[in-house]
């Protein structure tokens, strides 16, 4: 049975869209310039990309979830998404701001109106956000952990599929400025595997995802801050 290794390489691909690729439409939205596509189609993000955790979350068990997995999975999404629309609205308010500044209309990068916009972009926005990511990816796990589903993996998806979302896994937390956050989680959870869980590789699509998703992200973490010696952003080394 091949759909949980093909939700998982659905889930990956549209996070790339609309995660990483949304930054190529950072131009003006004719009927409202304020705002750019990259923002309006970035409204879409939440309502495309938790369903699909969902369809992984009720696809990876044998069983029906406890009420504890539940409420975790509505609190998890209701986080990311809380994180999300934060970190939506205030770049957008931060791009705005530092528009203006660049064309000498109005400065405000020195006031507390840029401060407190910029905590809740890069700060408040992407932790709550981030901690939503990584506590949904731990939740699929376990839920597959404790009752697999009794599906064979499908490696070239799962494979396929880690390639992309670790990719995207590194640049979400290396550009959200939450390494401390996706590194330590990513460690963690190839560690555990390796240690307790390569037997069940073979029949835990989800597992096998996460698993190659992170070795990615470690792999992509360690030679970046090799050559930069840290983790700064993409940003702050003049690549977007």
């Amino acid at each position: 049975m091949k759909r949980l290794s093909l939700l998982t390489l659905l889930f990956s691909i549209l996070s790339l869209v609309f995660i990483i690729l949304l930054i190529l439409l950072r131009f003006r939205f004719g009927p409202y310039p304020l705002v750019s596509y990259q923002d309006v189609f970035d409204v879409l993000t939440p309502l495309v990309l938790i369903p699909v955790y969902w369809l992984l979350f009720r696809s990876s068990s044998s069983g029906p979830a406890s009420l504890a997995e539940d409420l975790a999975f509505m609190v998890l999404a209701a986080l990311w998404a809380q994180g999300q629309g934060l970190h939506l609205s205030a770049n957008a308010i931060d791009n705005l701001i530092e528009g203006l500044a660049r064309s000498h209309v109005l400065d405000i990068m020195s006031t507390d109106v840029y401060r407190l916009t910029y905590f809740f972009d890069e700060g408040l926005g992407h932790y709550l956000w981030h901690l939503g990511t990584l506590g949904l990816a731990a939740l699929l796990v376990y839920h597959e952990w404790r009752r697999p589903a009794g599906v064979t993996t499908t490696w070239w998806a799962a494979i396929v599929a880690g390639l992309i979302y670790g990719f995207c896994f590194f640049c979400i937390f290396l550009e959200g400025q939450t390494v401390v956050l996706g590194l330590p989680f990513a460690v963690a959870l190839v560690g555990l595997t390796l240690l307790r869980g390569r037997a069940r590789l073979s029949q835990q699509p989800v597992l096998a995802f996460f698993f190659v998703t992170c070795l990615v992200a470690v792999v992509l973490f360690a030679g970046w801050g090799a050559y930069w010696h840290g983790f700064p952003q993409f940003s702050d080394v003049g690549l977007i």
